[in-house]
């Protein structure tokens, strides 16, 4: 008994501190008595759902939100934010959870619900009204949260709950914490674009975009509820005078009244008083909290590796280019030899890879390129035989100002080595602008390859099911002569099949085989190569195979391309297919 005794008063003692320090933080931060009955009240009616300016502000925000996404425009996108109602409903959320309030958490619950619904809705359908539906990067910044969203979103969420116990003016969704509103209305409606594209357009990338845009959305509105919970406990805005005040009102409140009594109809008593407790309210916010921190988490790790794959390419870049000036980027007399054009990098686990163009006024011999080679491995500090440098000679020769002096007459006296190669290059480009192919062959790109002492190359590149015929190519290439005015120039042709190939499974397995591994590596190289193609991959499984198998397949071809391919990965698209077969064929097309 005495025991008991002990425990009941240190409960009580710890009690009363809680209180007083409550009492002390809402008198500092400035929340008055009075203030708290007419929030609670305030709090009530926004969750009213016979609000008709309420709903209107809800579709039009929506609709300005989906069209400021669709244009690009920041500024039509903040004026979606500025009118957005959603942070009514989301604080009422906030405020039953603190105060254990069931009537309203079911009003305000329903309210959201609904809001998120007639948003959506609103936007899939002006989507579907759009004469065009491109993947915008305001849509796309929203596509990808992280921990970091997780944050901004919970800082907001406290700034606006103290907001709103300080001072109350009007409606309460108009209050200076509108920046609550910045997070929520145009993820919602990325939501939505993302449905509507993959009712139109494409389903894997639609559905990808509804995704992004709903993890956003949940993780913010999930934080910003747990921040104002919070902060309204702290302020203890459930005194007794409080709850009786809301008590009565409810009791006269039509809608109120008529959501107490389908409570106590529909519910019983001990689980009301079990989720009304404190624990049952604290579990559930921070379950889906958690929840959502799961993939939060993977993409801030997917953020820090790629900042670190940018400062380690910048870093190789530095080296490359202080290396170059130094040992080789002049003659033996001290004259200019060459400058590096274009310059990039990619490291994997045991390889660094350096792609680099050079304009130089004479060629490298083979020694001084392995020089170059372990000049950069001993100055990043790596084997050499794990550095590989492709290296691409643009020589600059009497013959390529000739032609550019013909191409370009007008062209500024004092010129860069690489300014006159670009000019070079942009008026062959202009030259050969109007040359055409059958129409069986769609044109992909043309390059052009010049080198010391030799003639200039052309190369073509089209995308055919065959070849084009030999008369076809004597008349392009008597074209590209004639066009140049050069009769050596040499032009050459590559055609790339629409039919890539297809990836083989193994009967109920959705492992990419090495095999499947290495053509996937081929079409992701062509697709970096050729800017103008697009490839579809359609996943499928056999008639004797597990049903979800084609879907399976399909997300592990999603999942490599989006690790391994991820500047072309927006130019493919992985679907499905009823057709019974357990290869996945790969099919180059142009660029929708």
């Amino acid at each position: 008994m005495q025991i008991f005794d002990t425990q009941n008063l240190s409960s009580r003692r710890i009690s009363r501190y809680l209180r007083v320090i409550r009492n002390r933080l809402a008198a500092l931060l400035g929340v008055r008595s009075e203030t708290k009955q007419s929030l609670y009240l305030d709090l009530y009616k926004t969750a009213s759902l016979y609000d008709l300016s309420y709903w209107l502000q809800t579709l039009f925000s929506a609709g300005i939100a989906t069209l400021g996404l669709a244009l690009n425009s920041p500024a039509v996108i903040i004026g979606a934010m500025l009118i957005s109602p959603l942070m009514g409903p989301i604080m009422s959320s906030g405020l039953a959870l603190a105060t254990g309030d069931l009537v309203l958490a079911l009003r305000a619950g329903v309210k959201l619900l609904l809001s998120c619904m007639v948003a959506i809705v609103f936007s899939v359908l002006l989507v579907w009204l759009l004469p065009f539906r491109e993947m915008t990067s305001e849509i796309a910044a929203r596509t990808q949260p992280n921990t970091l969203d997780l944050f901004v979103a919970l800082f907001s969420g406290a700034v606006g709950s103290i907001a709103l116990c300080r001072e109350v003016k009007g409606v309460v969704t108009s209050i200076p914490g509108v920046a609550i509103a910045v997070a929520l209305m145009p993820p919602l409606c990325v939501v939505g674009y993302g449905i509507g594209v993959a009712a139109t357009v494409d389903v894997t990338l639609g559905l990808g975009v509804a995704r992004g845009g709903g993890l956003l959305f949940l993780t913010n509105l999930v934080t910003i509820t747990l921040a104002s919970m919070f902060i309204f406990m702290a302020v203890q805005i459930d005194t007794t005078e409080v709850r009786e005040f809301v008590r009565v009102w409810r009791r006269e409140d039509p809608e109120s009244a008529w959501v107490s009594e389908l409570l106590k109809r529909w519910m019983m008593p001990d689980a009301l008083r079990m989720i009304g407790s404190f624990p049952g309210r604290l579990l559930m916010i921070l379950i889906p909290f958690i929840l959502i921190l799961i993939p939060l988490s993977q993409s801030l790790n997917q953020l820090k590796n790629d900042f670190s794959a940018r400062q380690q390419g910048n870093r190789v870049e530095q080296v490359v280019r202080e290396l170059w000036k130094e040992h080789f980027g002049k003659t033996a007399q001290g004259e200019s030899r060459s400058q590096i054009d274009q310059l990039a990098s990619e490291a994997t686990d045991d390889k660094l890879f350096i792609r680099m163009r050079v304009v130089t006024r004479e060629p490298y011999s083979a020694v001084e390129r392995s020089e170059c080679e372990r000049l950069i491995a001993a100055r990043l500090g790596r084997p050499v035989d794990s550095v590989n440098l492709e290296f691409v000679e643009i020589p600059t020769t009497e013959a390529d100002m000739s032609i550019l002096a013909r191409l370009q007459p007008q062209q500024p006296a004092a010129m860069t080595v690489a300014e006159m190669r670009s000019r070079f290059e942009q008026g062959i480009d202009n030259s050969l602008r109007g040359v055409r192919f059958p129409p069986s062959a769609h044109l992909l790109s043309r390059r052009i390859m010049t080198a010391i002492n030799q003639p200039m190359q052309i190369q073509f590149s089209y995308l055919a099911d065959a070849d084009i015929s030999p008369d076809a190519m004597s008349i392009i290439t008597e074209t590209v002569r004639d066009r140049l005015s050069d009769t050596s120039t040499v032009v050459r042709y590559e055609r790339v099949e629409p039919i890539f190939g297809a990836l083989d499974f193994a009967r109920n397995n959705a492992d990419l085989r090495d095999g499947a591994l290495e053509m996937l590596a081929s079409a992701c190289a062509r697709l970096r190569l050729e800017p103008a193609l697009h490839l579809r991959i359609t996943a499928r499984r056999e008639k004797n195979e597990l049903a979800e198998m084609a879907d399976l397949r399909a997300r592990a071809i999603r999942n490599h391309i989006d690790s391994s391919c991820r500047e072309a990965r927006d130019r493919v698209a992985v679907t499905t297919t009823e057709d019974f077969d357990r290869s996945a064929p790969l099919r180059f097309s142009l660029k929708e």
